[in-house]
């Protein structure tokens, strides 16, 4: 990233979450509940897990907040674990409590557990599991509220819904090009409690999760994000590590669980041909912007914004933590267990769909700072007004 740089740290069971996001320009209007409103999203979804019970999450603006508008340093946020009562010596950073509790030696296939110890040398799953928990994604969300709100001031809006869960699909996805129409759309799918706007794919979608939560088992699924309001010229061409696309996919793809993602028609395109994908360009004469018909490039062509909404999907894998244990192999014995297991959802597709919309707003918003750079929302602005008229007048 180039203009915004953020970190998080912080356990699963531990204290607290924290984050610090720096290279929010000074004057936006920001409070708490901008960001308590998105973690709330992200802890609400048919399917989710005990965690959700005990954590009513509530972020703490410790730093880069004034009076209810940031003033250019560091914003730094702190989210406290409320199951940390349990923990205190288990994950105490103090040595007269190690061994408090018993190591976790059994590893769960699909999770960071093996490789993980393997690479950092630990006799003790639990050093691993720990931070490689999703539980992390509290705190990006957290972050990527301060994104959004940023953006909103230009008039670009991230919305998500889920598409498909297990087996089941919605009908056709709604990738139109309307503001008010997607803002909507997505509204509809708050309101859900799987985050999906088709009632009745909803419907036989809790049908799907009741039956894997009787079975111990877990079920994955489809979401997508949409992004209107964005200028053109947001990334670039000139290096790999610059282009938009690669940006957003890498950002969805360091979510805990996502496998794969696709922009626009995505891997549907192998089956097409060129003549029939191509999005051909347009001019509207009276209004004096360029546009096109259709959105088969998701709003990205060459690395760069197009003009035209970001459309992006990502399948998340099942969560591989079941209470109907898979086979594996404990690691001081060699002996063959059933893995370990740790509390966990039966389906978190809905949460992982507002996860995706606060990593996508800071890849947004950093290339928007980087097109328009300024150190006060006024100068960013200014640059951003200024670009806009260029538009008009090209």
């Amino acid at each position: 990233m180039q203009k915004l740089r953020f970190l998080t740290s912080g356990e699963s069971h531990g204290k607290a979450l924290i984050g610090v996001l720096e290279g929010i320009p000074s004057g936006l209007f920001l409070s708490t509940e901008d960001i308590n409103k998105e973690l709330k999203r992200r802890q609400m979804g048919y399917g989710r897990g005990g965690r959700m019970k005990i954590e009513s999450d509530h972020a703490d603006i410790i730093s880069g907040v004034r009076w209810g508008k940031t003033i250019g340093s560091p914003i730094s946020i702190i989210i406290e674990n409320k199951d940390w009562e349990n923990w205190q010596t288990g994950m105490s950073p103090d040595i007269e409590h190690e061994a408090s509790i018993s190591p976790v030696t059994r590893p769960r296939p699909g999770h960071a557990d093996l490789p993980g110890i393997l690479k950092y040398a630990h006799s003790d799953i639990r050093n691993i599991l720990e931070r490689s928990s999703a539980r992390e994604t509290a705190m990006r969300v957290a972050l990527g509220a301060i994104a959004k709100k940023f953006l909103q001031n230009f008039g670009i809006l991230i919305n998500s819904y889920v598409i498909q869960i297990g087996s089941v699909k919605m009908g056709k996805s709604k990738c139109g090009i309307e503001h008010q129409e997607i803002d909507s759309y997505s509204k509809i799918a708050d309101k859900s409690p799987v985050r999906c706007p088709d009632e009745q794919a909803s419907k036989l979608i809790i049908e799907l999760i009741d039956e894997a939560i009787k079975h111990g088992d877990t079920l994955g699924g489809i979401f997508e994000v949409i992004v209107t309001g964005i200028p053109p010229g947001l990334g670039s061409h000139i290096h790999w590590d610059r282009k938009l696309d690669g940006l957003l996919s890498q950002a969805l793809m360091g979510i805990q669980a996502i496998k794969g993602v696709e922009i626009g028609a995505g891997f549907s395109m192998a089956e097409k041909k060129g003549s029939e994908l191509m999005d051909e360009i347009y001019y509207d004469k009276e209004n004096k912007f360029f546009f096109r018909k259709t959105n088969n490039a998701g709003g990205i062509e060459g690395g760069i914004s197009n003009g035209m909404p970001i459309v992006i999907k990502a399948v998340m894998k099942p969560i591989p933590t079941l209470k109907k244990p898979l086979r594996s192999v404990d690691i001081i014995t060699k002996e063959p267990f059933d893995a370990a297991y740790e509390r966990s959802d039966t389906c978190a597709v809905p949460a992982a769909s507002v996860i995706a919309e606060a990593v996508i707003a800071l890849v947004i918003a950093d290339a928007f700072l980087e097109k328009f750079s300024g150190d006060s929302i006024d100068e960013t602005s200014r640059n951003y007004n200024s670009y806009m008229k260029y538009l008009k007048e090209f």
